[in-house]
């Protein structure tokens, strides 16, 4: 049976805005609980959360100063990221 998800913007961004406390085990039952059932009805946050999950237990697997990341590259990631989330703090 295939779930049909009435995409809510919202709603995903509330649901981004959770994520890494969710990754990192920090929520309440119900919260982990909602996050999931959205993920599991909404493919573009879905692929959004493994992404993402996959991409921590990358970082955590390495050690300090074993992969050192070019000064460019992280200005021009900082800088893709506010302008996906459309803030415009330093990061």
């Amino acid at each position: 049976m295939t779930m049909v998800h009435d995409h809510n913007r919202k709603d995903c961004l509330a649901m981004f805005a959770k994520l890494s406390d969710y990754i990192d085990n920090e929520l309440d039952d119900l919260t982990c609980k909602d996050i999931e059932n959205h993920a599991r009805a909404c493919i573009p946050c879905k692929a959004c959360m493994e992404t993402f999950r996959q991409t921590i237990c990358f970082c955590r697997s390495l050690t300090p100063n074993e992969i050192p990341v070019p000064t460019a590259f992280s200005n021009h990631l900082k800088s893709l990221i506010q302008k996906l989330s459309g803030q415009k703090r330093d990061l």
